[in-house]
């Protein structure tokens, strides 16, 4: 009989679209179940309010609870990093497993694997936010060693405002991002839809056949990272995109 696995998922408050999107993502797995945990996020910006959100008590808060229903693994489904650098994700992954004993990843910890993976070195850039947040992600993703050689982005603070952005939007983005400003330019390796708070991780196979490269999308690579450590087969996820198809 195989294991049940439980995967623990930190949430912002606000968001409505990465609780759907992972129950459908999963529901192939018939020995996984997915358990969520909420704390205050309601907005995305550099201002002090905004960034206050994240700090470390009340999200190891909602990973007690987690705790308490005995799951396999903490995953925060978030992007904060991408502003906040990678440091920080990495200093609350340390804190989730010393208050709680459960291993722990990240949305964006887990994209870094990702992009390590697939050998990216020019990543595309799709994001909701406004322009100081962006360049803070872009910045962070210097840091690695990873070129945002391209991005778009729509201006946006407020977090329930992300999850009314439709497909149509998302996939003019992301033809805009492949395409590039300039035909001398190298293209893109891979694309990110970097917001939890997206509708997207449902179309990276569409837009993977439609462009012909990777799409990570930040709901996908944080469940992709847990099933990982878990050692779950993803091969029945693999209309989610090519994530869940390379072993």
């Amino acid at each position: 009989m195989s294991k049940h696995i439980r995967l623990g998922i930190l949430t912002p408050s606000s968001n409505t679209s990465l609780e759907p999107l992972t129950q459908s993502l999963i529901a192939p797995l018939q020995t996984v179940t997915v358990h969520f945990s909420r704390f205050p996020v309601v907005k995305i910006s550099l201002e002090s309010d905004a960034l206050s959100q994240f700090q470390t008590e009340p999200i190891l808060a909602a990973a007690r609870l987690l705790a308490d229903a005995n799951v396999d693994i903490i995953g925060w489904s978030g992007t904060s990093s991408g502003w906040l650098g990678f440091e920080a994700d990495e200093a609350l992954c340390g804190a989730i497993t010393e208050a709680t004993g459960i291993p722990a990843t990240t949305s964006v910890l887990a994209l870094n694997k990702a992009c390590k993976k697939f050998g990216v070195e020019r990543l595309g850039l799709v994001t909701p936010y406004v322009d100081d947040v962006q360049d803070a992600i872009v910045k962070t993703y210097g840091s690695l060693g990873i070129e945002v050689s391209e991005e778009r982005h729509l201006g946006l603070s407020k977090n329930t405002a992300f999850a009314e952005i439709g497909e149509e939007v998302l996939d003019g983005m992301v033809a805009e991002v492949v395409r590039g400003r300039t035909s001398e330019a190298k293209g893109v390796q891979a694309i990110t839809t970097f917001c939890t708070n997206l509708r997207a991780a449902q179309r990276v196979s569409f837009w993977e056949k439609e462009h012909g490269v990777p799409v990570f999308d930040t709901v996908a690579t944080v469940v992709w990272d847990m099933l990982r450590h878990c050692e779950v087969n993803t091969a029945p996820l693999r209309d989610w995109g090519v994530l869940f198809r390379k072993a």
